[in-house]
């Protein structure tokens, strides 16, 4: 997870992130020793497990999976800084453990639904996030920062938690969950979107500092 940009608006509040991060950086300097793509593949087993656990109608502990993923997610980056192991390898490596993580988990929400026509929702939502993903890739690989955007991954794995938390609590899980999907496919195409115009704003900005 990376810190939150300024100036750039965020579903969770920018409070929340920042006190979960230092909350890591904490627990980080007690697991310099660790080897952060350790951690990493944690995180993936973590999220494997939360959608087996969704496919085994198990939302509770799937829930409790996300929550472990997520601050594996957290802490392979702030032990590989803590511990001066930052690498390329590291950070390729975690971004696409994360990819599978969040398939895993909704390819178990998508077997989940299978006899319902809610099925083919976690794909869409599968789709925006791998798309959210891919322009921040995309851009930076190009040159230019790209981190704006409403559905990030710690806004998508909150809405998975809340789905699961309060669809447990209320015994109506197939409703929270379909409406936490929904927002997570909607909003994620939408910040795709938002990263390419972001982009192109960018690199009109660039060339009219040439011009000048």
């Amino acid at each position: 997870m990376s810190n939150p940009a300024k100036g750039n608006f965020r579903l969770i509040p920018e409070k929340w992130i920042t006190v979960t991060l230092d909350f890591a950086q904490k627990i980080s300097v007690h697991l310099v020793h660790v080897n952060p793509n350790v951690l990493t593949f944690l995180g993936l087993t973590a999220g494997a497990a939360a959608g087996l656990l969704f496919a085994l109608e198990q939302p509770l502990w799937a829930g409790l999976a996300i929550v472990l993923s997520s601050a594996f997610d957290i802490l392979d980056g702030k032990v590989a800084a803590q511990a001066k192991k930052s690498s390329l390898y590291g950070a390729i490596f975690d971004s696409t453990l994360d990819r599978y993580s969040e398939f895993f988990i909704y390819f178990g929400l998508a077997f989940y639904f299978r006899k319902s026509w809610a099925l083919w929702i976690p794909f869409l939502a599968f789709l925006g996030s791998t798309m959210v993903s891919y322009t921040r890739a995309r851009a930076e690989g190009l040159g230019f920062e790209c981190r704006v955007g409403f559905m990030q991954r710690a806004e998508r794995m909150s809405l998975l938690l809340s789905g699961t938390i309060l669809g447990t609590i209320f015994r109506i899980f197939d409703p929270w969950m379909i409406a936490a999907l929904v927002l997570i496919a909607l909003v994620s195409n939408i910040t795709a979107i938002q990263r390419t115009l972001h982009v192109k704003r960018q690199e009109a900005l660039r060339k009219s500092k040439k011009e000048t």
